[in-house]
């Protein structure tokens, strides 16, 4: 007669290689969509989406720079980043909440690998997220006029954001068993972000996850001074210092958890050290450089007599800026139509991108100042200073005339102009075609009385061809120091101005 002995039986996961590993993976799945499917966190991608769609094209007038439009890709992902701090810590709570905590017991997933699986989660959303950063960078970038260099440890703030909320939601959810912390986190935040005093210091504020500049200065890329970087790297170390921490309270004693987390705070230390560090003494003498002698540091062609200098990374910018000299001195009389012009490209880089200092006017003769930013408002302000020292002969004369030349200097400056009148708006500091305004350009602006403004309004409804050769023949008489409103009207045959002349003291 034979025995037969019966074998315990083992659960089939514990005979096949990486069964353990393979269901967290397929719960990490699970839990990806049941978070990308969240409420909140749908709201937050299209309002993410939405802003993005909006805003694009319209920050840099359609010529981005690239050092400008990586930071630019920051902020939304913040709002995603709160949905999903909310939407994880609520996943992790789930059992808890439905009192069904003791049944996963008898599963093959122990509580800390279930919370590596909703970590992983999260890493997909981030990675979601850095899609869409790589597309709204990457249609600034395939833009024609963009210029500039952009920067990969920028770009990665907005993704590392948002995988920083949702692994600091999911350890909330270990930490407090409570489904008011994570709501009452998230109001907090938003609180700090709308009421926020400031980002503090230079050492403090690289603590948050986002960093913005309270300019909207741009500077050559190597003058920029962040340190990018290493703040992605303080990011990525608080990240996985969340999200391994969250494994280890909930029983993950493994020694490679253990290990994680010791690198993780080695990073986040190793980040949060040097992005503090300040500016170089090197960064120092290069802006300075760069705003007292730009000469030292640029390149200058030469186009149809004209000579442009501009630092590296604007070369491409040339054309645009020849094109609008080329039609204001069309439209000009005497030698001014011929007259060889020097353009430089100036910046005030020594305070860098926390300062927004004013650039003083030129006294060299016949050279002008355009900065680094194009398009919109700029252009008119590059042509309204072209013109001014075609008249005056350089940008600090011409920001001291207090007379009827103001009339020649903006039809030079508007006169070519498809919609001269929109152009007269965006050029004056208050938006207005009537009365007196401060008429801006990359230097100090210039000064229009309400009867000067009355004579040009009569010039944009003449015939430019018209205009233009009395302009040409007039060319003595127009640009004379303390010719009158008035005598210019008549001699460009339009009626006597009805306002003042005067100019402010």
């Amino acid at each position: 007669m034979t025995a037969v002995v019966e074998q315990p039986v083992r659960p089939a996961v514990e005979t096949e290689a990486g069964g353990a590993r393979a269901a967290v993976f397929a719960l990490a799945l699970f839990e990806t969509r049941r978070l990308l499917t969240r409420l909140p966190v749908v709201i937050a991608f299209l309002v993410y989406l939405g802003w993005t769609v909006w805003r694009s094209g319209k920050a840099w007038g359609g010529y981005p720079a690239l050092q400008d439009a990586d930071r630019a890709t920051q902020s939304a992902p913040m709002l995603v980043g709160l949905a999903v701090l909310l939407a994880v810590n609520r996943a992790a709570l789930r059992s808890w909440r439905h009192g069904t905590e003791q049944h996963f017991a008898v599963l093959v997933l122990p509580p800390w690998r279930r919370t590596a699986a909703h970590a992983l989660s999260v890493v997909a959303v981030a990675l979601l997220t850095a899609g869409c950063v790589a597309a709204q960078f990457g249609w600034e970038a395939l833009r024609p006029g963009a210029i500039g260099h952009g920067s990969v440890a920028e770009l990665l703030v907005g993704p590392l954001t948002v995988l920083l909320s949702g692994l600091a939601g999911l350890l909330m959810a270990q930490l407090v068993r409570s489904a008011l912390a994570a709501p009452l986190t998230v109001v907090f935040f938003l609180f700090l972000f709308l009421f926020g005093t400031g980002a503090g210091d230079g050492v403090t504020r690289w603590l948050v996850p986002v960093v913005g500049e309270s300019t909207s200065n741009t500077l050559p890329s190597d003058l920029l001074g962040r340190p990018a970087a290493w703040h992605a790297l303080y990011l990525a170390g608080l990240a996985l210092c969340a999200g391994l921490v969250a494994v280890l309270v909930a029983g993950g004693r493994k020694p490679v958890v253990v290990a994680g987390v010791a690198g993780a705070v080695a990073m986040t230390l190793v980040g949060g050290v040097a992005q503090a560090g300040g500016d170089s003494a090197g960064l120092a003498r290069a802006r300075e450089r760069a705003t007292v002698h730009p000469e030292q540091v640029q390149s200058c062609v030469r186009r149809d007599g004209s000579t442009y200098c501009a630092f590296p990374e604007w070369g491409p910018r040339v054309a645009d800026w020849a094109g609008v000299v080329d039609r204001v001195r069309s439209l000009a009389g005497g030698g001014a139509q011929e007259q060889d012009v020097v353009v430089r490209q100036r910046v005030e880089a020594r305070y860098g991108l926390s300062g927004d200092g004013a650039l003083m006017p030129l006294e060299r003769p016949h050279e002008v100042t355009v900065g680094t930013q194009w398009g919109g408002n700029r252009v008119p302000e590059f042509s309204a200073a072209v013109a001014g020292v075609l008249v005056a002969g350089d940008e600090k004369a011409s920001t001291s005339m207090c007379d009827g030349r103001m009339v020649t200097v903006m039809w030079l400056a508007l006169g070519w102009e498809s919609d001269p009148m929109a152009a007269l708006r965006r050029v004056r500091l208050d938006d207005s075609v009537t009365g007196s305004a401060f008429v801006l350009q990359p230097t100090d602006g210039m000064y229009m009385t309400a009867a000067q403004t009355e004579v040009l309004r009569e010039l944009f409804d003449r015939p430019r061809g018209e205009v233009t050769a009395r302009v040409k023949s007039h060319w003595a008489e127009l640009t004379a120091p303390k010719v009158t409103a008035a005598r210019a009207a008549r001699l460009l045959g339009v009626r006597a101005p009805d306002g003042d002349d005067k100019c402010l003291d």
